[in-house]
C-alpha cells in the first residue's frame, strides 16, 4: 500500500522504525537534531523510491542502508569526527595473523569510545559499519563506494590500531 502513495501505510511504516533508525544515526552523529533530519530525509528518500525497493532483504535494512549513507554523507560535509557510540557490543576480532583478541575486562565504555573515534577516518567508518552494525565487506562495499578488497584492508588495519589503542590503554602507557 504503501507504494501506491498511501500516506497511512507509509506513517505505519515510520511509527515502526523511526525511533530505531533515529538510534542508527545517532550513532553516526554527535547531534541530535542532525540525527532526527537524517531520519526524515531518509524516510522521505525512501518513500519517493519505494519502487526501487526489491523486497532482497527487509524493508528495514533497506532504510537502515539509507539512514547510514545519509549520516555518512552529514558527516564528510562537515567533516565531523564520530562521537557518542551508545551501544559498544565487544566480540572477538581476528587480526592480520588469525589470532584472536579480546577486549582486556578492565576496558571501560568511554576508552573504546575514544580509542574507535581516534581511528582514521577511512578504517573508522569500516570497523563502525562492520563491528557496529555487522554489515559484511559486499555491504560496506556498496555503502562506502569502495570496493570489497578495500573493506576488508581498512578493516583489518583499523582493528589492529583499535587493538593497539587499546593494549596501550590496558598498560597505562600514554602517547
Amino acid at each position: 500500500m504503501c507504494k501506491q502513495n498511501n500516506r497511512k501505510a507509509q506513517l505505519q511504516l515510520y511509527n515502526q522504525y523511526s525511533e530505531g533508525m533515529f538510534f542508527v544515526a545517532q550513532r553516526f552523529l554527535n547531534h541530535t537534531a542532525e540525527a532526527e533530519d537524517v531520519v526524515q530525509e531518509a524516510f522521505i528518500k525512501a518513500f519517493s523510491k519505494l519502487h526501487q525497493f526489491q523486497g532482497e532483504v527487509t524493508f528495514g535494512a533497506w532504510l537502515k542502508r539509507i539512514v547510514i549513507n545519509k549520516s555518512i554523507d552529514v558527516l564528510k560535509l562537515r567533516k565531523q569526527r564520530l562521537v557518542e557510540l551508545e551501544e559498544v557490543h565487544l566480540k572477538v576480532v581476528d587480526t592480520a595473523d588469525n589470532e584472536h583478541w579480546l577486549v582486556s575486562d578492565d576496558t571501560t565504555l568511554e576508552e573504546v569510545k575514544t580509542a574507535i573515534n581516534s581511528l582514521p577516518e577511512k578504517y573508522r567508518y569500516v570497523v563502525l559499519l562492520f563491528l557496529m552494525e555487522g554489515y559484511d565487506h559486499q555491504e560496506i562495499s556498496d555503502i562506502l563506494n569502495i570496493t570489497e578488497v578495500a573493506s576488508r584492508t581498512q578493516l583489518s588495519r583499523g582493528k589492529l590500531k583499535l587493538q593497539e589503542l587499546l593494549k596501550h590503554k590496558s598498560y597505562g602507557e600514554r602517547y
